[in-house]
């Protein structure tokens, strides 16, 4: 497993250049005040003013930004340096003040102390993470009793699909192991200076769920969503504006994202 986590470092240290000169993430929008991110998250945890908040794999750290722009005391987490360094420069251009920390997720504790108001996380994190127990356990131990946490992600179902055939390619449910390929492009349309390896785990919503209950969240937020709020897939058409379908399927055949917020006990 420690070896699939680093190549997956590796990969994710290669990706960040041409991440930030992509037009999917449009660094220069963001710089001149854009905000990244996206309903769902926005309707899970509404005002942050005030709060301080941790981004569990926050990747360049626009959306961890974004909730500094919006009133939070902000501290983001990511397994990539060159993702890490990103962040701290973006910040500093923008005049935001954030703390950023390098290292895998389940080795924050050896890195960050201190609980917090607010655990967020989303979009294309989980499948990156082998074991949701030790995933929710990093959870509770920096949320503060009451705090709020809030998951907004493509749903797994989408995640299993072929995105040419709509044919199941992964299974829903995990299977106890990792899926690995080869890594020649990205989501955002750019190529890769090197092939590497990703490997990937399949979660099911009740393997991602029941750890958080188990731990004392208290659930008040639950909602899929029939659309995605990235271009990020193959086949995507723009049907609303920030609502990609998969040209193919009627609106409403498959869900895409979900979303859930709560408190902890």
């Amino acid at each position: 497993m420690d070896s699939q986590i680093e190549a997956n470092k590796k990969l994710w240290d290669s990706r960040l250049e041409g991440h930030v000169a992509s037009a999917f993430y449009d660094v220069p929008g963001f710089v001149a005040g854009n905000c990244t991110l996206m309903a769902p998250e926005l309707e899970g945890l509404g005002d942050v003013a005030g709060k301080t908040m941790l981004h569990l794999q926050c990747h360049f750290g626009m959306d961890t930004l974004s909730w500094a722009r919006r009133g939070a005391q902000v501290t983001g987490m990511d397994i990539s340096g060159a993702a890490i360094s990103k962040a701290r420069e973006l910040a500093v251009q923008i005049g935001v003040e954030a703390t950023f920390v390098e290292c895998a997720v389940y080795d924050l504790p050896d890195h960050l102390d201190g609980q917090f108001d607010i655990v967020f996380t989303s979009y294309g994190a989980l499948l990156w993470l082998p074991d949701m127990q030790l995933w929710a356990d990093i959870v509770k131990r920096y949320l503060k009793p009451g705090g709020r946490f809030c998951l907004a992600e493509f749903h797994p179902n989408w995640h299993g699909l072929d995105w040419n055939s709509l044919a199941m390619t992964y299974p829903y449910f995990n299977p106890g192991h990792a899926f690995e390929e080869n890594a020649a492009s990205s989501y955002t349309g750019t190529a890769q200076a090197v092939e590497l390896k990703e490997y990937f785990w399949s979660h099911g919503i009740s393997e991602v769920l029941q750890p958080l209950l188990d731990r004392g969240l208290r659930l008040e937020k639950f909602k899929e969503y029939s659309y995605s709020a990235y271009n990020a897939f193959p086949n995507l058409k723009e049907v609303r504006p920030g609502q990609w379908v998969h040209e193919t399927l009627a609106e409403g055949m498959v869900p895409m994202m979900w979303m859930i917020a709560g408190r902890m006990e």
